[in-house]
């Protein structure tokens, strides 16, 4: 029999970006509950309202969406490893033990994390959703055992074409020549400048997430990258815990 999904995560280490989000946390609950055999997820974490990176893990495990998980693997979070880290640092604030953490053990790399506001300044959108995209991409370059990086993009990331097929679309600008204009700019020209820079689409969020694309397209060559474009993000459909959505 060919192998399974649950076959191919025993033993193998992920790391996951954007895991304490909807999707991060569907998706953290789906790897620990189908795949009890995986070895260990490292999750990027920041500090939040307060709250330290640790006990935003805590209380994420802690969480209703858990409770399947928590019932058949009692030692679970064991298998949770936090790394404190931020987007809009440098090498993504993470800490050199960290890194070395990473590259001894990690294949797998999920980069769900994003700003997904509609009205962020595009200033903002394009450092937590492109530049934060390069950054990971230096870290992956790192990771001698990786075999996959996902990075989780939108349907709507060329929401301006009639028709939408598996591919990357050339971009509205290049990112690296928005990204050197934009620093001479003061956050009120960039404001001023943005409609213009992001029509015919709706947003910062789907402009950006077109730009990040290109960058992940420009690596595919040196690493293996994949996009994958959800649509609209609701309540879990069915499973075990249907109905669920939103901040759980």
């Amino acid at each position: 029999m060919p192998p399974t999904i649950a076959d191919f995560y025993a033993g193998r280490s992920v790391f996951v970006t954007g895991g304490t989000g909807f999707m991060g946390k569907v998706l953290l609950e789906k790897l620990l509950r189908s795949c009890p055999k995986i070895a260990t997820i490292y999750m990027l974490v920041r500090p939040k309202k307060g709250d330290d990176p640790k006990s935003r893990v805590e209380k994420l495990l802690a969480s209703k969406l858990f409770d399947l998980v928590r019932e058949k693997q009692p030692d679970v979070a064991e298998k949770v490893k936090l790394i404190a880290g931020d987007l809009m640092e440098p090498d993504l604030g993470i800490s050199a033990e960290d890194h070395t953490r990473l590259a001894d053990n990690v294949s797998i790399v999920f980069h769900s994390a994003a700003t997904v506001r509609f009205d962020e300044t595009l200033r903002v959108a394009m450092r937590m959703n492109v530049v934060a995209v390069k950054k990971m991409l230096q870290l992956c370059y790192k990771l001698p055992k990786l075999e996959a990086l996902v990075h989780v993009s939108t349907a709507y990331a060329y929401c301006d074409r009639h028709y939408i097929a598996e591919s990357v679309y050339d971009p509205p600008v290049l990112p690296d020549k928005l990204l050197e204009s934009m620093e001479w700019m003061d956050d009120d020209l960039v404001d001023v400048m943005t409609p213009k820079l992001i029509h015919p689409r709706p947003n910062t969020y789907t402009f950006t997430k077109a730009l990040a694309e290109h960058v992940i397209l420009g690596a595919a060559e040196n690493l293996p990258c994949c996009i994958v474009r959800p649509s609209i993000v609701g309540a879990i459909w069915r499973g075990t815990h249907q109905g669920l959505g939103g901040q759980l």
